[in-house]
């Protein structure tokens, strides 16, 4: 079984002391908002990077949220899902702590895409619920969120929605001097273990280069009943990027690897008699291409474009054997081009296309070698009249798959997309969307043929489904004024051809013991989604001698059913919450609650999970010191040792959350 270090490691010690060094006799060093420790963010006004216009959160008529900064740095978890996961409207799956994928309103696995600067992860996180994303949210100088149909920049696998990792390593503007970060920090309670993360910006003014990567190593972690066993994480990641940039554009590129541990805590195995469970080692390399031009073909016009190269594996061992072998191969480009019409139209026009070979060799090669084309040509325009704006696009698909066994289907997915906001005074904007939104069938979907573990059952593909068709509006509305900001939204999503997993009454014998795994069929069926998720932050208090008082409530329900009658499996409960926060010259500190609510609107065979409350807080003390900044913090998660089981886990029966439990810790800004 692995054993967590808990003590800082010589590299990461190294790292902060050679980074003090050189951030001390550094010229013209510069923080940044990403990087510095910045007390106060309003994080709307953040540029939200996949948006083709370049337009600030609050700018935007679409649901988007930003994490970025403070907020970011006080919810970076172990996985991008659980990273996320204190956003309106945005859960995270879980397999144990070593897999988390977001779910935003009740989509989760190939309708909500996972991107690294607008391209795809390119992992295999959407075939099996065990598998991790590739992404490291330690290393994010910004995540986004965008909620709801998001197919007609990112295709028809973000029907659901995006999220968008920002790393910031092909650096887009010039970089004088060098800045940078680093952080170490030991879990404390319930979990132990620790995660070291460095981040160095060096340039001359021109050409800039960029180095980053995080250790960590948990151990298994202990829940209010007791030790969950082969639920440790052990991993190692890190990059490198070079550009060069000016008022012209930029040009650059970047490498990347990815390289995780971590067990499955479903089968732990039997460590009394020395047997150990099943645990999965995954490697990706990545490559990158990106650059830009300002105004080519005229003041406000624009273009960029973007490659990526991705090498992925990973294998489930069992014990000390390996078991199946998950390769994919996958290329990625993208090229945008944005214009200014005048009369205050703005316009992009792209084209989005890729290549990958998907293949799996062992017990639970339960899904074909597939080798996938996709190509996208997309469109949209925004314009302002006075208090209104709106925005139009539309994208067209096609996907074709070539699988071993001679299936060779073929989808033209088919999106538009109508968006605008109404500034009804300085204080009010109502905002409304309303979007037609296609995808094609994932491969598990289509060509699953096998016992799936991690399912726990049989899985049979649908070689004869047809395309998902959504049709969503929502309605949101915003109010700002000195001592509050809030906003609401509701939406309402009608699904034709939904595509989901039904359990067929049958049964899988796989041994002479008469085991048996139930056999489920993807099918399809018409369904409906709707819910609504609320956010308002009321600033009581603002003095320079007793700080800023903040106190921030949320809320967010899903409600998934099919329209001719039953519940979909696994839909997130409903939560409410609330945290008190406060922000002096150099401290702040935040206790907050969120209580998440039993779900027993359940499918046939599906059984209801109890709800639960998680208290949490968070010290810092943050000191400046000339070029450099000190930030020494604590945080405590479910600080009234909770029992809590997510609803979304296929695990849930067998796998609870980790008890009382904290983390301790120092950052370094220059």
């Amino acid at each position: 079984m692995k054993t967590a270090a808990v003590f800082p490691s010589p590299l990461c010690l190294a790292i902060c002391l050679s980074l003090t060094a050189y951030g001390a006799h550094a010229q013209d060093t510069r923080h940044d908002a990403q990087t510095s420790g910045v007390h106060a963010q309003d994080l709307d006004a953040v540029r939200v990077t996949a948006n083709p216009f370049g337009s600030t959160a609050d700018e935007l008529s679409r649901p988007v949220e930003v994490l970025s900064g403070e907020r970011l740095d006080e919810v970076r978890a172990g996985s991008l899902g659980e990273t996320v996961a204190a956003l309106p409207g945005v859960q995270s799956s879980n397999f144990g702590p070593g897999v988390g994928r977001p779910i935003i309103r009740g989509m989760d696995g190939p309708r909500v895409a996972i991107t690294s600067g607008g391209l795809s992860s390119q992992d295999v996180s959407t075939v099996s619920q065990d598998h991790s994303p590739a992404i490291e949210p330690f290393l994010a100088n910004q995540i986004e969120v965008l909620k709801g149909p998001s197919t007609l920049l990112y295709g028809s696998g973000a029907i659901g929605g995006v999220v968008n990792v920002v790393d910031g390593r092909i650096a887009e503007t010039p970089v004088d001097g060098a800045t940078g970060r680093a952080e170490a920090r030991w879990n404390v309670g319930d979990t132990e273990g620790q995660t070291d993360m460095f981040r160095l910006d060096a340039g001359n003014g021109g050409l800039s280069i960029h180095a980053d990567g995080v250790y960590r190593d948990n151990g298994d972690y202990d829940t209010p009943r007791g030790r969950q066993g082969n639920s440790y994480v052990d991993a190692k990641n890190g990059g490198f990027g070079a550009s060069l940039s000016g008022d012209w554009g930029f040009t650059g590129v970047s490498v990347s690897r990815f390289r995780d541990e971590y067990g499955n805590p479903g089968e732990p195995g039997n460590p009394a008699e020395g047997e150990r469970g099943v645990w999965l080692q995954m490697a990706q390399d990545r490559y990158e291409l990106k650059g830009g031009l300002n105004d080519p073909w005229g003041e406000g016009s624009g273009l960029r474009y973007s490659f990526a190269h991705t090498d992925y594996n990973h294998v489930e061992w069992e014990g000390d054997e390996p078991g199946t072998t998950f390769d994919k191969r996958a290329n990625e480009a993208r090229v945008e081009a944005t214009f200014d019409f005048g009369d205050g139209w703005k316009t992009a026009f792209g084209v989005q296309g890729g290549k990958s070979q998907f293949q799996a060799v062992g017990e639970e090669s339960f899904v074909p070698r597939t080798d996938t084309q996709a190509v996208g040509v997309f469109a949209v325009a925004k314009n302002t009249w006075g208090a209104f704006d709106a925005d139009f696009g539309a994208r067209l698909d096609q996907v074709k798959y070539d699988t071993a066994t001679g299936l060779s289907p073929d989808f033209k997915p088919l999106s538009v997309s109508l968006s605008g906001g109404w500034r009804i005074n300085p204080q009010w904007r109502l905002t409304a969307n309303v979007d037609h939104a296609e995808r094609a069938p994932a491969e598990e979907e289509l060509f699953a043929d096998g016992p799936h573990i991690a399912t726990l059952s049989y899985e049979i593909g649908g070689n004869a489904l047809k395309k998902e068709q959504a049709n969503q509006a929502e309605l949101g509305l915003q109010y700002r004024n000195r001592w509050v900001d809030a906003k609401v939204s509701a939406y309402y999503n009608r699904y034709n051809d939904f595509i989901y997993l039904v359990d067929t009454g049958n049964q899988w014998y796989f041994d002479e013991e008469d085991e048996y795994l139930p056999i489920r069929q993807w099918s399809q069926a018409d369904a409906v989604f709707h819910g609504f998720e609320g956010e308002a932050t009321f600033h009581l208090l603002q003095s320079e001698r007793g700080g800023d008082w903040d106190v921030r409530l949320f809320g967010d329900t899903v409600r998934a059913r099919l329209v001719d009658g039953g519940d979909l499996p696994r839909i997130a409960p409903g939560r409410v919450g609330a945290q008190l926060h406060w922000h002096g010259d150099a401290w702040r500190a935040s206790l907050g609650a969120t209580r998440t609510m039993k779900q027993d609107r359940v499918a046939v065979g599906e059984t209801p999970t109890d709800g639960y409350t998680f208290v949490d807080a968070h010290l810092a003390y943050h000191v400046d010191a000339g070029s450099t900044a000190w930030e020494m913090f604590i945080d405590g998660n479910n600080l009234t040792n909770q029992d809590a089981r997510v609803h979304t886990s296929f695990l849930k029966d067998d796998v609870m959350l980790p008890g009382r439990n904290g983390a301790v810790g120092v950052r370094l800004f220059f």
